[in-house]
């Protein structure tokens, strides 16, 4: 059986699933449970130095975006950080890692951008044995506007300045999570790296609005007739999160930092698909929220199948396996030709595929008098929309020609060019010729 237990910059744990940084892992009671159910790690919410108290409202916290199906695809949660008094989560921090030494702790901190503050919360907290720090650089609401959070995670001086100050006045191995809600993450997470920072977590979360009551006309959630911009997660954000994580995988100036993966993750694939693009764990929040503490027994159980399957002997083998894999679009080869097929079997003659093919793509699929649908090779781009529109899986698949075989719809013999770089339709390769 795989081994799932990871050692990531130092900080032991027996499985890749932490709790991240969120209302789940907010006091002593919570984390404990969460221990007891299975999850490897907990990063403890969002500590700040002591001072005016964090007010949170006393009203809805949370907006929602649901699928059709009332599956809940996205959260925007307008919660600050902990507003529990500091030295009552120091406590609990130190008696829970105390019970639970096998189990990773990590204490997210925000605090004002000055390096007295920081100097002061890390004193604070190395009384608490915690395995390390995690420094919360993108709350898009709230605390930015008092300038931390986004506001220090938008400016990559800053993150490298402070990233710098933790490392110079803490023992502590030292996490920087870092905010989407920036045009090339790649820069965040190069200063990280300058300041020192032993790895890098994302994303956190999206800036958004969810929805607006159409009565009130206000966005929600709403507080006595307004609301605000919140920090969206869950399953709808993965796609952002795997993108920005590869991003940093395969850049020269971060490859092989450590990455704390984090958006999303709701099954043992999300998280595999996470740690194929270089995530070292993964840290998991909304779906805790939803289905509750136990879920992952699921993902410990699906991971630890899957590495089985693949001959893997641990979470090792599988972390930055999909990373070559990545490229820019220049490098694609466009020689590989590929045309839709549709098994007439599996077929229930809904018709979503020539609809969505005749009216938004290249007409590429005829429809008979008897609703049987068919590819026509000589339109078929290989788009792949009939697959993502078709409702029943793996009833329309998309078939590789041999190579030297004419492609019916361009003339050209498949094989013939690597890539873009060299293809004639290339207005580059054509002059440089």
């Amino acid at each position: 059986m795989a081994n799932l237990a990871t050692n990531f910059i130092g900080i032991k744990s027996p499985n890749p699933f932490w709790l991240a940084s969120a209302p789940p892992t907010d006091k002593e009671y919570n984390v404990r449970r969460a221990f007891e159910a299975g999850w490897g790690g907990v990063v403890w919410k969002t500590l700040g130095s002591e001072g005016p108290p964090v007010v949170n409202v006393n009203g809805p916290r949370y907006g929602a975006v649901w699928g059709a199906d009332r599956r809940l695809l996205g959260l925007n949660n307008i919660e600050l950080i902990t507003d529990r008094p500091l030295e009552v989560n120091l406590r609990e921090i130190k008696s829970v890692k105390r019970d639970y030494k096998d189990r990773a702790l990590i204490i997210s901190l925000m605090v004002p951008c000055d390096e007295e503050s920081w100097i002061d919360i890390l004193k604070r907290i190395e009384d608490t044995e915690a395995d390390g720090v995690e420094l919360n650089f993108g709350c898009p609401h709230g605390m930015a506007e008092r300038g931390m959070g986004a506001a220090v995670g938008q400016v990559p001086e800053y993150i490298e300045m402070v990233t710098r100050w933790v490392k110079q006045h803490s023992r502590m191995p030292c996490i920087v999570k870092l905010t989407p809600n920036i045009s090339d993450v790649r820069k965040p997470a190069e200063a990280a790296k300058r300041g020192g920072a032993d790895a890098v977590s994302l994303i956190n979360t999206v800036n958004s609005i969810t929805s607006v009551n159409l009565d009130s006309f206000s966005p929600e959630p709403m507080i006595d007739g307004k609301g605000s911009h919140g920090g969206y997660c869950g399953p709808a954000v993965k796609p952002i999160a795997l993108n920005m994580v590869a991003e940093i995988a395969r850049n020269p100036e971060t490859h092989g930092l450590p990455i704390s993966g984090i958006g999303g993750v709701t099954t043992w694939r999300d998280a595999a698909e996470f740690m194929a693009l270089g995530a070292g764990n993964v840290q998991v929040c909304t779906a805790a929220m939803t289905y509750g503490f136990k879920v992952v027994e699921e993902m410990i159980s699906g991971l630890s199948q899957y590495l089985d399957e693949k001959g893997m002997k641990s979470t090792a083998d599988l972390v930055g396996k999909a990373v070559p894999n990545v490229t820019d679009w220049q490098y694609l080869n466009l020689s590989y030709v590929t045309k839709a097929r549709i098994d007439q079997e599996a077929c229930i003659n809904c018709g979503r595929c020539y609809a969505a093919c005749e009216d938004t793509s290249h007409q590429a699929i005829s429809m008979s008098e008897d609703r049987v649908f068919e590819v026509m090779d000589d339109e078929c781009v290989a788009c792949n929309l009939c697959v993502n529109v078709c409702p029943v899986e793996d009833c329309i698949t998309m078939i590789e020609l041999p190579k030297g075989e004419l492609d019916p719809r361009t003339g050209e013999k498949v094989g013939d060019y690597a890539n873009w770089t060299t293809h004639p339709n290339n207005p580059s390769a054509t002059a440089a010729e």
